[in-house]
């Protein structure tokens, strides 16, 4: 894999820390500005929206200029957005700052995912998105769980000027690693919209929505379902969510092997693994170690789904993928959306802890009925021409 990928990850490192260190921190910036908890929420929603408008807002902009330019770019709006969390003298200032980061979040690994897949062999190209994610994986495992403690132990503030710190790391690594190459011929905004016209490629999102948004309807509510059903202290769900973490390092490189070699079979077997865990998570959920196993392979089955739905994408928008690259990305965040809202509103019917699971379960479940209903339409398409050209010899006759 060459080292582009690495400077790739460095990035992706970055933005998987400011996205999810922000839940390990809420309680100390309410403090710090005198706001409730659920409004400190706010700065997880309002990342959430601002990647869901950002990705195909600045990937619009990008058609402009070359995709490493646009990466250095996004990496420094991205330090820009913490550097502002960490001085916001205001809890509004600092919602400001959270949705500037979230900005540069979509087009980055859209972006990304395309300049990863055309710096390796055809064959390879799963396998070079997925190297980019394990920054986002790792993140998940060592920056978020090292950033909580900092900004518990010294100030959040600290926490956010080291993240600004990474995405300098990141840009420069960029700025030296990644090729520079020219723009795409006839890269503009109408024909990176005709990639939406291919009902496979929307196929693709829908089954992002649905399936990732699975894996989150359950760890949005991870630390009541760990508390109250399971019996762990307060203290042990930063080691849960770290565990959480490592199922999505593995997950994410399993996914990344063998979406080059078979795609669609590896996102029935992960879908429907997942749709299975999670309706079984209502049961583990009351033992602490089997709670905790459940929690590495929700982690593992969920992001092993992410390299062959971003290669999906990047496959079906042959020809002007950009944009929908950095579309999916933003449905990701739009399936995290809603199943945290539905989890939210079966939580708050009286029916559990536990029922955001089922939830799951169903948007997981229907994330794999489209994967089917998809590669039904693929080998009817694929046949089609098939046909005609059986029958066109004879059925047209030849005269001399």
């Amino acid at each position: 894999m060459p080292l582009a990928l690495l400077a790739l990850a460095v990035g992706a490192f970055g933005i998987g820390t400011t996205e999810f260190v922000i839940m390990g921190l809420l309680p100390e910036i309410a403090a710090d500005y005198g706001v409730s908890i659920p409004t400190a929420g706010l700065l997880v929603t309002g990342y959430a929206l601002g990647v869901v408008l950002g990705a195909p807002l600045l990937t619009v902009l990008g058609t402009k200029v070359s995709r490493k330019r646009m990466l250095m770019l996004l990496m420094g709006l991205f330090v820009v957005g913490n550097v502002l969390s960490a001085a916001a003298p205001s809890f509004g200032t600092m919602l400001a700052g959270r949705v500037v980061a979230s900005l540069a979040h979509g087009a980055f690994f859209g972006i990304g995912s395309v300049v990863a897949a055309e710096l390796v062999a055809p064959d390879k190209k799963a396998g070079a998105i997925a190297t980019m994610f394990t920054g986002l994986t790792v993140a998940n495992i060592v920056g978020v769980p090292l950033g909580t403690y900092i900004g518990q132990a010294v100030g959040w503030r600290t926490t956010f000027v080291i993240v600004a710190a990474l995405g300098l790391v990141g840009m420069a690594g960029i700025a030296k690693l990644v090729p520079e190459r020219p723009r795409p011929e006839g890269a503009h905004l109408r024909r990176e919209l005709t990639a939406f016209r291919n009902p496979q490629v929307l196929l693709a999102m829908a089954m992002t929505v649905l399936g990732f948004g699975g894996v989150f309807a359950a760890i949005t509510y991870i630390a009541p379902m760990m508390t109250h059903v399971a019996g762990y202290s307060d203290g042990a769900v930063t080691w849960l969510l770290v565990l959480f973490g490592i199922g999505m390092f593995l997950g994410n490189l399993l996914g990344g092997r063998f979406a080059d070699r078979r795609l669609m079979p590896l996102l029935y077997i992960t879908l429907g693994g997942l749709a299975l865990v999670l309706a079984l998570f209502t049961l583990t959920a009351h033992n602490k170690v089997l709670a905790a196993i459940t929690v590495v392979l929700v982690g593992a089955l969920g992001f092993a789904t992410v390299p062959p739905l971003q290669k999906r994408v990047l496959d079906q928008a042959h020809g002007a993928p950009t944009l929908a690259s950095a579309v999916n990305i933003g449905a990701f965040n739009l399936g995290n959306a809603l199943a945290a809202w539905l989890g939210g509103m079966v939580i708050t019917a009286g029916l559990g802890y536990t029922a955001p699971n089922w939830v799951g379960a169903l948007l997981a479940a229907a994330a794999l009925l489209l994967a089917l209903w998809s590669a039904a339409l693929e080998r009817r398409t694929a046949g089609a021409p098939t046909a005609v050209s059986a029958v066109s010899p004879t059925a047209v006759p030849v005269h001399h």
